[in-house]
């Protein structure tokens, strides 16, 4: 094969058939050529020299040169690609290190060894150009639904084609046991698309909780036209799934407009589902109220919600208990994912149990510690407090609205409260010192003896054992497992312990030992202010 010596506008016709095939810029195709028939030039003429050809993209004229550079006579290191500038002065007028001289060579004829590795250049370039055209193509197309044709199915994972590229169906995106042939019309959601070694990468996915938010986008127009918006979605894939509306526009219903005449609109995104059940449920800021309305069709009796645990207890009557969990809970399982709350779930006979027994311990707690009857201690109890720091640091007038409670009965409660609570506060010191606890961590602003004899058990003794801990370990915190939310016990959680509170202490613990420069510090707590004001304002 040769060809130099071949019609010169071959090698552009060539050039223009691949692109408009490949459908990917000429102009990367005659690149292509020119790197080929310079990697055969260099097999005739030497692989050290620096040869380059340009193909006329006007005439397709090849146009084969060799290069040389002029260097210092210490780099000198490939005599046929470089050369000194006394070497350089009999070919250029004034040589300058960098410069470059540039002369014509004979064009190669290129033989059947040449002529295969030229074409494996091309096709190699021709192929990483169509992946970055599909690359660019689909990556911002990510997010959205598209058609695409079964090709074939390997493993489980459903092939796709989509038009200009494939895209990959996971076994685990699949919705229950779908199974496809070839040729079978599909429509997905393009969950990801990533540049990978062997091409563009694109992930599909019919088990998304987006892919149920998009095919709602196509069947009801109000949320194309953004009058009605999704707030969030739960899926069971195949099973159930629960969808949270809210309308911008006082006239419209979301749930009405979501259903649609004779629930003509939902089930069209049913049927694409493989008849998934979908709950249509009204958006409400008040994560309580919005509970209720997640856990339909269950009734709820009472909420009482944690804001700082991100946890919220439920509470329904007997009958209504199962409803409420649904088969294999399901029913609470997707409105936590609905609402991101844990849920607790108990009858109205459970609560009562719980709150009972609350009631009997903070009784004989007062009782025990105030030295007051079983009938005293309920009143307290009922009026509201929990724990003796209550009673012994509150407002006098706070005790007077008891019955029976005058200032002075009020003034014995106090010091009776204090003084069990100082007796206490010296044997949870003393047992800290014999655990080992020391002064710094005993006298360390913020932690008080109780706090100091649960470090001092768990290893914390010292100012510098404390500086190393976590904010989790001692406020704890929450850690999901297998997509289930697990609670971690901090250490001075049971006193109040707050996260902010934490990292604040453990801070000034290494500020005070040195580890960490209070100017530093600060910088960097205005960067997080002026992140989180940025961030706060792209959110609005």
């Amino acid at each position: 094969m040769a060809i130099t010596s071949a019609n010169q506008l071959e090698l552009l016709q060539t050039a223009e058939a691949v692109a408009r095939e490949k459908m990917i810029d000429p102009g990367l195709v005659i690149e292509a050529m020119e790197e080929s028939l310079a990697r055969a030039a260099k097999s005739r003429y030497g692989a050290e020299m620096d040869i380059r050809v340009a193909i006329d993209r006007k005439t397709g004229r090849a146009t084969f040169t060799r290069v040389r550079t002029v260097v210092e006579d210490d780099d000198l290191e490939n005599y046929q690609a470089e050369f000194t500038v006394e070497q350089a002065k009999q070919y250029m007028a004034d040589p300058e290190v960098g410069s470059t001289f540039v002369e014509e060579v004979p064009p190669v004829e290129m033989g059947r060894i040449a002529a295969q590795s030229a074409k494996q250049v091309i096709l190699q370039k021709v192929r990483e150009a169509e992946r970055d055209r599909q690359f660019e193509e689909f990556k911002d197309r990510a997010g959205t639904i598209i058609n695409g044709v079964v090709k074939r199915e390997e493993y489980g994972n459903v092939i796709v084609d989509v038009g200009r590229g494939e895209g990959i169906l996971r076994r685990n995106e699949k919705i229950g046991r779908e199974s496809y042939r070839p040729n079978d019309r599909i429509r997905c959601y393009i969950k990801d698309v990533r540049r990978e070694a062997r091409g563009p990468q694109i992930f599909l996915s019919r088990t998304a909780p987006e892919f149920m938010a998009e095919l709602f986008k196509m069947e009801v127009p109000e949320i194309y036209d953004g009058i009605i918006e999704i707030k969030a979605v739960a899926r069971d894939p195949g099973s159930r799934a629960k969808i949270a509306v809210i309308s911008y526009d006082g006239s419209i219903d979301p749930v009405g407009a979501c259903v649609g005449m004779r629930g003509s609109r939902v089930q069209a995104v049913v049927n694409e589902l493989q008849g998934e059940k979908i709950d249509i449920i009204p958006w409400n800021e008040d994560q309580p109220t919005f509970l209720v309305n997640a856990l339909q069709p269950a009734e709820v009796t009472k909420v009482v919600l944690d804001e700082e645990a991100g946890k919220i207890e439920v509470v329904v009557p007997d009958e209504q208990l199962s409803l409420a969990i649904g088969r294999r809970g399901q029913n609470v399982r997707l409105a936590s994912q609905l609402t991101n709350l844990d849920i607790d779930i108990m009858t109205e006979e459970e609560e009562s149990k719980r709150r009972q027994a609350e009631f009997e311990l903070r009784t004989k707690l007062f009782m025990e510690a105030l030295d007051v009857d079983e009938f005293f201690a309920q009143l307290l109890v009922a009026e509201g407090f929990t724990n003796l720091e209550e009673v012994a640091y509150v407002e006098v007038d706070e005790l007077l609205v008891i019955d029976g409670v005058d200032e002075e009965t009020a003034g014995e409660l106090q010091t009776r409260a204090r003084e069990f609570l100082e007796a206490k506060a010296a044997a949870a010191l003393a047992k800290a010192r014999e655990l080992g606890a020391e002064d710094s961590l005993i006298e360390f602003d913020g932690i008080t003896p109780q706090m100091a004899e649960v470090l001092a058990e768990d290893g914390v003794k010292t100012l510098e054992d404390f500086a190393t801990c976590a904010d989790w370990e001692l406020a704890g915190g929450w850690t999901t497992v297998d997509g289930e939310r697990v609670k971690d016990e901090g250490l001075l959680e049971q006193f109040g312990m707050e996260l902010e509170e934490a990292q604040n202490m453990i801070m000034t613990a290494r500020v005070l030992l040195g580890w960490v420069d209070p100017a530093e510090l600060e910088a960097a707590s205005e960067d997080d202010l002026e992140d989180g004001e940025t961030t706060e304002e792209t959110e609005v």
